[in-house]
């Protein structure tokens, strides 16, 4: 009787396979804080004002900042296939609030930008903070600002006389 040999099983390698490329999940912006985020503009970062001009009007504008159109960063940006910036320029976002702020500075680093980041508490923080702001350009002129007119005490002026 002959004995049977063993067998060896076979060994089955699996085939390299290549991975596919993928696309980096883009970065959740930084909410920071408006003195971190004017020392990051204060290192050369990009400020990104997305206030419409109504809301610049009534609250003050930052001196020096880019403006931009909310709904419209091509604009700015380029179209997402060609970014007119490097995506890795430093990014700050400032609107009136993080509602406004946080939807831009998503929408960038879902374009591929890497240094994108906001403000918390949005221009009314930046302008308490101290960082730089201008007043708003609406304001109800002050009392000193009024032109003086004529009071029970002062005499009223004489009309012009017409040609």
């Amino acid at each position: 009787m002959t004995t049977p040999e063993p067998q060896t099983p076979e060994l089955h390698t699996p085939e390299p396979q290549t991975p596919e490329p993928q696309t980096p999940e883009p970065q959740t912006p930084e909410l920071q804080t408006p003195a971190a985020a004017g020392a990051k503009v204060a290192a050369g970062a990009l400020l990104i004002d997305v206030r419409s001009a109504a809301g610049r009007a009534s609250a003050g504008e930052i001196p020096g900042a880019t403006l931009a159109d909310r709904t419209n960063l091509d604009a700015l940006f380029g179209p997402s296939d060609h970014p007119a910036i490097t995506l890795d320029t430093p990014v700050v976002v400032v609107c009136g609030s993080v509602n406004g702020s946080g939807p831009v500075a998503e929408a960038l680093a879902a374009r591929g930008y890497t240094n994108v980041s906001h403000v918390d508490g949005g221009f009314p923080a930046w302008k308490e903070a101290g960082l730089p702001a201008t007043e708003a350009a609406d304001q109800p002129a002050t009392e000193a600002d009024q032109p003086a007119t004529a009071g029970a005490d002062q005499p009223a002026a004489a009309p012009s006389a017409a040609p």
